[in-house]
């Protein structure tokens, strides 16, 4: 956790020797012209391929607890994006950080660094530049483009009735995970999968000509199949008795608690996605599920063998 004032330090650290310090990495990366030093970076893209880019903002106390370890805060604010550019079906390129924190924390700085670019190793993705600042609370706002051959992104606006749905992993770990971080209890895996959400970069790249509409799983899965049915103007219908659950996640709540955190709970980072073609079983090496079909209509119908179940909670939504 960062201080509320400037730690003690022999010489204080100004903005350019912290960049620096803990975020310029020396080699060649694909594509960039330019990279962190200058006042934009200058990324070339390769022949026949488009930009995929997306951003997410991780807000200290509403994203994440004050008292996360930066190393698994860092990986965690580039896993999150990485997800997004999976669910396009895109291939993470390039990186750039803003960097909101009460002070130039060294030790808190190279342990969020160090997860930071972990993150962005396993992917090889480059940081190409950035801001640093303070303010009264840690806010980290990561921005990562990608890119995807010319015509193939998924969109959330493709589905169509008849299409199957299916996600990929298992559904409500991170959620649990939190909950029991929340209570004072542990159990490691769901703890990691809050901590270190694995994004599913290598089943995106599969979904183009396979999935006709993909979302990743942010912020719960009834909340964000919602958001792709109204992109394409479809109901659709989930099998509550098909949701993928995790062996640690059943020993550790009752099947309500499940149910909950499956549909629910945020930050599994899963894909969930929709196709009228035949579906492996494994996607990049993940487990692929089927969990229910595109309908006519605009409602989203929730059925546990059969029969009609009515659920209140649809997922986290900033402002609400």
């Amino acid at each position: 956790m960062l201080p509320r004032s400037p730690c003690a330090a022999p010489r204080p650290v100004d903005e350019f020797e912290l960049i620096q310090r803990y975020f310029v990495r020396d080699g060649e990366a694909r594509g960039v012209t330019t990279g962190i030093g200058d006042d934009g970076a200058v990324l070339q893209p390769e022949p026949g391929r488009e930009i995929v880019t997306v951003i997410d903002t991780l807000v200290e106390g509403v994203h994440f607890p004050a008292d996360m370890p930066p190393a698994d805060l860092g990986y965690r604010c580039v896993a999150v994006n990485l997800s997004d550019i999976a669910a396009m079906g895109g291939r993470p390129l390039w990186m750039t950080l803003a960097l909101t924190m009460p002070g130039a924390d060294e030790e808190w700085l190279g342990g969020f660094a160090s997860g930071l670019h972990e993150a962005a190793a396993e992917h090889d993705v480059s940081l190409v530049g950035g801001d640093t600042t303070r303010g009264d609370a840690i806010v980290i706002s990561v921005q990562i483009s990608g890119d995807v051959a010319e015509g193939a992104a998924v969109h959330r606006s493709g589905a169509r009735v008849g299409d199957t749905i299916y996600v990929t992993g298992t559904l409500g770990d991170a959620g649990a995970g939190l909950a029991l971080l929340s209570a004072g209890n542990s159990d490691e895996y769901l703890l990691q999968r809050f901590l270190r959400p694995t994004a599913r970069v290598a089943a995106g790249q599969a979904l183009p000509g396979l999935a006709s509409a993909a979302i990743d799983v942010s912020d719960g899965l009834l909340g964000d199949l919602q958001k792709l049915l109204d992109a394409s103007g479809v109901g659709g219908e989930i099998r509550l008795e098909a949701l993928p659950l995790s062996s640690d996640l059943k020993a550790a709540f009752d099947k309500k608690s499940q149910r909950r955190f499956a549909l629910s709970a945020g930050d599994d980072y899963e894909l969930c996605f929709t196709s009228s073609r035949e579906v492996p079983d494994k996607l990049g090496g993940v487990p692929v599920t089927a969990i229910g079909t595109i309908t006519d209509g605009d409602s989203l119908v929730c059925r546990n063998h059969g029969e009609i179940v009515e659920l209140a909670d649809s997922g986290y939504r900033h402002f609400q």
